[in-house]
């Protein structure tokens, strides 16, 4: 065979191997395959949205939740989360938890009671997705809600406040006449009633969750109407600022407050979300999370107390302390009888108190409350 003969030969050969290589790197292995989905599967990170109705700058109600989503992240790090902020209630929460749906979210939360059909109806839709709805009253098959018995709190407040007031005349600056806020308002008046018989609490509705303007505005007309110390059910500090400039004390709410002001906070029924969430993720990561309605108390420290100013009495202090650990054993709750509406009647007899459906569906005020109940 001559040299060029031998040489093509060669040639031939090389050029069939490469071909043969080509396609075996080209196609792969079908387990080659199957490792690369796996590998594409394990990148994607588990994903929880947020649905909040203010922003995490507010200082009060959405910043907590965020706080709250902050220490999820802390705890879990391998998870990825995000959030869409001051989402209106109504149409647009439907189309923001769809947009959150879409975008692959393994859990959605929404973190106002009004979000609670659009929720419902988007949960239809997305049956492998876990919802879950902050103060809301129905649950599904993939929705559970959650919620804390801030009422516990805001009675220690009340305490606080009842002490602390000097013409017996506090005032409430509320958000929506709903069953939530009426149960603080009745909570804390009893708080205050506890320590101080003589006091009367004003309530001026703003009829906004987060709407600073209005908020300073019922505020205001709380001060003019004599009140020496305010309350709030509203998400941000402009309460606390009012009473601030008016030089008069004030009860914060959602977060501590007193940075906003430092002379006027005594204190503040706040949130610890951070705890919950945690617990709710991985017991959905794990695939033994089951829908609930959600309501804890002290004990679960969900809900707290803010650090009491050093202005209120020692005395003070320590009888709320005690009255703290008393709803932290479950020996005491709050609506224990007797207790009496506005128009005189009895609504809790002596030895008896409020159920849990009772409460959630409170639509009247207590005894020294001055202000309707339905506006």
């Amino acid at each position: 065979m001559s040299n060029l003969k031998k040489t093509k030969k060669t040639l031939v050969l090389i050029l069939a191997l490469i071909f043969i290589a080509s396609m075996v790197i080209g196609c792969g292995s079908p387990a080659a395959q199957d490792d690369e989905k796996n590998d594409d599967k394990a990148a994607e990170k588990f994903k929880v949205g947020f649905i909040y109705i203010g922003t995490p700058g507010d200082a009060g109600w959405t910043f907590a939740h965020d706080q709250g989503r902050k220490y999820l992240v802390e705890q879990i790090p391998e998870i990825e989360t995000v959030y869409l902020e001051l989402v209106p209630e109504g149409a647009d929460a439907e189309r923001s938890i769809e947009q959150l749906a879409q975008e692959g979210c393994n859990i959605i939360v929404a973190n106002s009671f009004g979000y609670g059909d659009a929720m419902l109806e988007v949960a239809k839709r997305y049956p492998e997705i876990t919802f879950l709805h902050c103060s809301g009253l129905e649950s599904a098959e993939n929705v559970g809600t959650f919620f804390g018995r801030i009422y516990q709190a805001r009675y220690l407040s009340g305490m606080v406040a009842g002490a602390m007031t000097k013409n017996n005349t506090i005032g409430y600056a509320a958000a929506f006449p709903i069953p939530e806020v009426i149960r603080g308002i009745n909570a804390f008046t009893l708080g205050a009633q506890a320590v101080n018989p003589d006091v009367k609490v004003k309530v001026v509705w703003s009829l906004t969750w987060v709407d600073a303007v209005q908020e300073k505005a019922a505020a205001d007309r709380l001060i003019e109407a004599g009140c020496d110390l305010l309350a709030q059910h509203a998400d941000t500090p402009a309460v606390q600022q009012a009473a601030e400039a008016a030089g008069i004390y004030s009860i914060g709410y959602n977060s501590d407050m007193r940075s906003f002001a430092p002379n006027a906070n005594l204190t503040g029924p706040v949130w610890n979300w951070g705890p919950y969430y945690v617990k709710t993720v991985k017991a959905v990561m794990d695939g033994t999370w089951k829908p609930e309605e959600y309501w804890g108390g002290l004990e679960d420290e969900i809900v707290d107390l803010a650090t009491i100013s050093d202005k209120v009495p020692a005395e003070v202090i320590a009888q709320v302390e005690a009255k703290k650990q008393e709803m932290s054993n479950k020996e005491w709750d709050v609506f224990t009888g007797p207790i009496t509406d506005q128009d005189g009647n009895v609504r809790v007899q002596e030895g008896q108190k409020l159920t849990d459906e009772e409460m959630l569906a409170l639509d009247w005020f207590v005894a020294g409350v001055e202000g309707s109940p339905n506006p």
